[in-house]
């Protein structure tokens, strides 16, 4: 994205992270942005700033570490997103939860297209120390690598168009998720 912040890329007169936000605002309960260090910029989206709990980036575990931290005395569970995922489902939660719930695992991600998708998950409170250790001791930075190690369940998701999973990386992506807009119109 030369650069740039992928959540404040442009896509149909909005960022991509409001496209994220109005998608997840139905869904859960409350929202939070998860953030290498707090900066300013992220105000203009009204949400909580959650950064690393480290210095110095921990990766995307550093970034559930500190999520998952945040909410561990206000809710049992912390759906993942990431922010440049503008068509996530809008029932992404609660077959999550249903899918954790009815195999009674601690943790929940999609499969799409037959490949784990570790930024679409859900994870239980009670994986904190696991989490803790994992970042700490272990040195671990990847969602996959820690999911690996823990008890999941793995959600299939059917195909659909647009794809509900197609996260945004570069002005070529942008340009699709557009043309993606165009025929949901």
């Amino acid at each position: 994205m030369a650069g740039g912040n992928k959540a404040f890329q442009p896509l149909v007169d909005q960022p991509l992270l409001a496209h994220v936000i109005a998608r997840m605002q139905p869904q859960c309960s409350r929202l939070f942005v998860s953030v290498e260090v707090f900066d300013p910029q992220w105000q203009s989206f009204g949400l909580t700033q959650v950064a690393d709990p480290y210095a110095g980036s921990n990766g995307p575990l550093g970034g559930l570490l500190a999520a998952l931290q945040a909410v561990q005395h206000q809710s049992e569970w912390l759906l993942l997103v990431p922010c440049d995922a503008p068509f996530l489902p809008l029932d992404l939660a609660a077959r999550l939860l249903e899918a954790a719930a009815r195999e009674q695992k601690p943790a929940a991600l999609v499969s799409w297209q037959g490949q784990w998708q570790p930024t679409f998950s859900l994870w239980h409170a009670s994986l904190l120390p696991d989490l803790r250790a994992a970042t700490d001791q272990q040195g671990m930075r990847g969602l996959k690598e820690f999911l690996l190690s823990i008890p999941q369940a793995v959600m299939p998701w059917p195909e659909r168009r647009p794809p509900p999973f197609f996260n945004i990386n570069t002005a070529q992506d942008l340009a699709v998720a557009a043309e993606f807009y165009r025929e949901l119109a």
